[in-house]
């Protein structure tokens, strides 16, 4: 589904929508129905649910059908079942009601302590240390082995209740560990696949989520497939002759900067990658090879970027993704003042934006590079009409050669660029709504 703004938010509201369905109908149900049998149900039935999650989420996510609807249909079940269980062990503890505020805070202290070691938890812990499918198990795995035990216990389970219970639990984990993620890598950050070219044999494709991310030519790095990246390439080599030293905020399949170590010998080149992962499996099927002369630094850009030198580069390529929007904390004045801090005078700075239709993140772009710059182009397809589109910006005017000649791009001077813009509003750290305006590009 991507890691964006708007997936986020898809999740967190739905889950907040459901605990606030789960508690209603389980203290509904608490007030008709024996609280010990519907508290073994809902261990049972929320366990089954939790295995189903990635299953669910694995078939759906390809169907296109939104954040929204796929965190519904795989997230409100286990969300709303589980969270029937605070108010069904309340309906349980309220035997003296001269002693019901005592139990309603201690039962709202325990859940909310029990939110947060999920929470902290799962951060911390589980993430970095185990797989979805792993984490899932286990969870999943104790809801169940609570619901037997508490069922047992409380008389309301037999031999043939539980046996069912455990068999149901068994087909839902068989599910779980059939579905398989459709990831070759999936990171913190993205779903990372690479596949091959089947019309060049050397040819790789790193697909980021549901983004053709980063093509690599195994045996030639001056082969560049993609067209923005020809452009990008172009403008680079439209500086001055010889070696050249550059930062590349986004890493992916590091094209540009292995062209770059080849097509200028005596280059250097910083990556600045925030995902490990993708950087490990663009090691392992990307042939990338990390030297003094390229050198990979992990991290958030914004945070390594404040680490390099003033005045330390001639180019600084921004190339970062969440989903198709640049980064918000990348689109900023803020970010683009500091990476004016890195560029040697008369350096340029050079970002790819994915935009369509009414192209408003890139206007915003435009606005905020004519702001921070004195020089700013651009390039694209004549219209342009994306979805790649190339800003590059100087301190001071850029050479006549900036730009691209391949075929099909155009390149726009500042005048144009201006133009283009419009009314758009530059981009702040108080007001980077970049997922927003990618959205209504359309």
């Amino acid at each position: 589904m991507g890691l964006t703004l708007e997936t986020t938010t898809s999740i967190i509201g739905v889950v907040l929508a459901a605990i606030a369905l789960g508690s209603a109908l389980g203290g509904r149900a608490a007030d008709r129905f024996d609280p010990r049998l519907l508290l073994t149900a809902l261990f049972a039935g929320g366990g089954v649910l939790a295995l189903l999650t990635a299953p669910l989420v694995r078939l759906l996510g390809e169907k296109e059908l939104g954040a929204i609807v796929v965190a519904g249909l795989a997230l409100v079940p286990p969300a709303a079942v589980l969270s029937a269980v605070t108010p069904t062990v309340a309906r349980m503890q309220l035997s003296d009601l001269g002693r019901s505020g005592t139990v309603v805070g201690r039962l709202s202290a325990w859940a909310t302590a029990g939110a947060l070691a999920g929470t902290f938890g799962t951060g911390f812990v589980l993430v970095p240390l185990l797989s979805v499918t792993t984490s899932l198990l286990i969870a999943g795995g104790l809801l169940i082995l609570v619901a037997v035990a508490f069922g047992i216990y409380a008389g309301v389970m037999g031999a043939g209740r539980a046996a069912a219970v455990t068999l149901l639990g068994a087909a839902a984990a068989a599910a779980l560990v059939a579905v398989s993620s459709p990831c070759e890598v999936e990171s913190d950050y993205h779903c990372a696949t690479v596949t091959a070219d089947p019309a060049r044999d050397s040819g790789r494709v790193l697909v980021l989520d549901d983004l053709r991310h980063s093509y690599v030519d195994l045996g030639d790095p001056r082969h560049l497939e993609f067209e923005y990246v020809r452009w990008l390439a172009d403008s680079i080599d439209g500086l001055r002759p010889g070696p050249l030293d550059a930062v590349f905020a986004g890493g992916g399949g590091f094209t540009l900067p292995r062209w770059l170590l080849t097509e200028r010998p005596g280059s250097r080149a910083q990556v600045l990658e925030v995902d490990a992962d993708v950087t490990a499996l663009a090691r392992r099927r990307l042939g990338l090879r990390t030297s003094r002369a390229l050198r990979v630094t992990t991290g958030d850009a914004r945070v390594t970027l404040r680490r390099m030198p003033t005045a330390s580069a001639d180019v600084v390529v921004g190339d970062a993704f969440g989903a198709e929007a640049v980064p918000w904390h990348l689109a900023t004045a803020e970010w683009m003042g500091d990476v004016r801090r890195v560029l040697r005078p008369g350096g340029l700075y050079a970002l790819n934006v994915i935009d369509r239709g009414s192209l408003s993140l890139f206007r915003a772009e435009a606005a905020t590079l004519l702001r921070e710059f004195r020089d700013v182009r651009a390039v694209g397809l004549p219209g342009p009409d994306g979805p790649n589109l190339i800003l590059l910006a100087s301190d001071r005017p850029l050479p006549r050669t900036v730009g691209s000649t391949a075929r099909g791009a155009r390149t726009f001077d500042r005048r144009a660029v201006r133009r283009l813009a419009g009314d758009a509003e530059p981009l702040r750290d108080d007001d980077a709504p970049a997922d927003q305006l990618l959205s209504t590009a359309g």
